[in-house]
């Protein structure tokens, strides 16, 4: 018997894999809304990229530390839920290792490091264009159940 939300074992994981990021890149207004695009996505696996417009600097003429984290965090999140079992962040860590300038086209890859039962551990590394790395980011994930393409979260908390 497979889990509930768990994808039917038929299906080919590539598939299974970008159909999740097509349905989850269909409701993720913030993403879009920063100008990211997804490159490429595989069973815990996800690279996006993302381009440091002007609204973006801060007072330092740098790209803020924030988007450099959500851009890696979206990365993680088409990562861990590329098995179509809805999957949140439990906790995130990121390291700033060089700044980001204006123009500058960030790409954020994510790896899956370990996954077992509910629980993941996802790097992503963030680089610029060039191939520059400008941050290091873990995120370990917990999945809720249900299923990405149908918009399924698991069962409500108590």
């Amino acid at each position: 018997m497979k889990p509930a939300g768990a994808p039917d074992t038929k299906e080919d994981p590539q598939a299974v894999a970008e159909a999740a990021a097509q349905a989850m890149w269909e409701r993720d207004e913030a993403s879009q809304r920063l100008g990211m695009a997804i490159e490429a996505v595989r069973p815990g696996y996800a690279r996006l990229r993302m381009r440091v417009r002007a609204d973006m600097v801060n007072g330092h003429a740098i790209c803020h530390g924030g988007y450099i984290f959500t851009l890696a965090d979206s990365a993680f999140a088409f990562a861990c839920n590329s098995y179509d079992v809805t999957t949140v962040a439990a906790h995130c860590e990121i390291s700033f290792l060089r700044p980001a300038r204006l123009g500058n086209d960030l790409v954020a890859e994510a790896e899956e490091r370990h996954r077992r039962g509910r629980s993941g551990i996802y790097d992503v590394t963030v680089r610029t264009d060039n191939g520059e790395t400008i941050a290091l980011f873990r995120g370990w994930s917990r999945s809720i159940g249900g299923s990405v393409r149908a918009g399924e979260a698991g069962p409500p908390s108590r």
